[in-house]
């Protein structure tokens, strides 16, 4: 089957990317600027340039697909959610243009509240969800909370907030009670690519990992899994968007991603509908949370996007952002940048 990977360059898609080889299948990769050459697997696909935004080119770079996996989102832009939208819209047309059999969505899990509750991050990955549910072909939307994973934008910011706080952690107490299904980017490529391969299956499934755990458990577990003394102080007077801030100075992720993902930390992000019960379960189980840090954390002996390497470790075309420092790094560049 011949795979359009429509944000192949980002981190979900360049694990999934060498799953997809592995399975047998040929991937055209699509890029907005340029290819991204430092993946191992990138002389294995075929690069298509596209702007999401240009229905005509979308359509181009479509043109004799099979199936297509879509992982793109927009959270460095402040107009996100427009621009989301109008991308969506593009490619469930397009891919009733060049019939395509076939289009899974790889989404964010959503709370079943209100749409005036919802963070505008949410909220966004919901209307994607919609539009993408238009297409002339069988539609899956694999919903996932926190992606585990060395290079993952919310696994650095837990890891770089981790180390860089130091030993007293203050957690928001709105965010306290909440509970999350973290899952494994191993895991989660699996499933994606076993999606592709199940047509039949449609509407939307809850892509998850073993563990349900507190933000609080969370951090103690990537704290014992990094060696790491950690004490969690609850702190109460602590509004949504000056965490944001704090947030975005502490990490190198670009602030303005930490600002659309923080809002949501007060929701639970749990299984409804769990993707395993009707997928399967990957080869040998699901990775257990503490494990999934510990691989993500460990000298990785292939690169993580390869195909011999282990998906929970870090690539060589992972973000810059991405790549580890120590605390006296991170306080002379900050240093630096003031």
């Amino acid at each position: 089957m011949r795979v359009a990977v429509v944000g192949a360059s980002g981190y979900v898609g360049s694990r999934l990317v060498p799953e997809l080889l592995r399975r047998g299948h040929e991937v055209v990769a699509t890029h907005h600027r340029s290819p991204a050459t430092a993946y191992p697997w990138s002389g294995a696909v075929q690069w298509r340039r596209v702007d999401v935004h240009d229905e005509e080119q979308v359509v181009e770079a479509l043109e004799g697909v099979d199936a297509v996996v879509y992982l793109v989102h927009g959270l460095d832009d402040d107009d996100f959610m427009r621009l989301d939208r109008l991308a969506a819209d593009n490619v469930a047309y397009a891919a009733g243009v060049v019939g395509a059999r076939r289009l899974v969505y790889f989404s964010g899990i959503v709370p079943d509240l209100p749409d005036d509750e919802l963070s505008d991050h949410l909220l966004s990955r919901l209307e994607v969800e919609e539009v993408l549910a238009t297409a002339a072909c069988p539609v899956l939307t694999l919903r996932a909370s926190m992606v585990v994973g060395a290079g993952s934008t919310s696994f650095e910011v837990m890891r770089q907030m981790s180390h860089r706080l130091g030993v007293v952690q203050t957690v928001p107490a709105w965010m306290g009670g909440s509970v999350i299904q973290p899952v494994a980017v191993r895991d989660a490529a699996w499933f994606l690519a076993e999606a592709l391969e199940r047509p039949g299956v449609t509407g939307h499934l809850d892509v998850v990992g073993p563990d349900r755990v507190s933000y609080v458990e969370l951090l103690r577990t990537y704290a014992g899994a990094a060696r790491l003394l950690r004490v969690q102080v609850p702190v109460w007077l602590a509004p949504v968007e000056a965490v944001a801030r704090v947030a975005g100075l502490l990490v190198d992720v670009p602030s303005s991603t930490v600002a659309s993902l923080i809002p949501s930390l007060g929701h639970d992000m749990v299984a409804e509908r769990d993707a395993a019960d009707v997928l399967g379960e990957p080869p040998g189980g699901r990775l257990e949370l503490a494990e999934a840090i510990r691989r993500s954390l460990a000298t990785p002996a292939a690169d993580g996007a390869a195909a011999d390497g282990d998906p929970q470790a870090p690539s060589v075309g992972d973000p810059e952002w991405s790549r580890h420092r120590s605390v006296l790094d991170w306080a002379i560049s900050s240093a630096l940048r003031r």
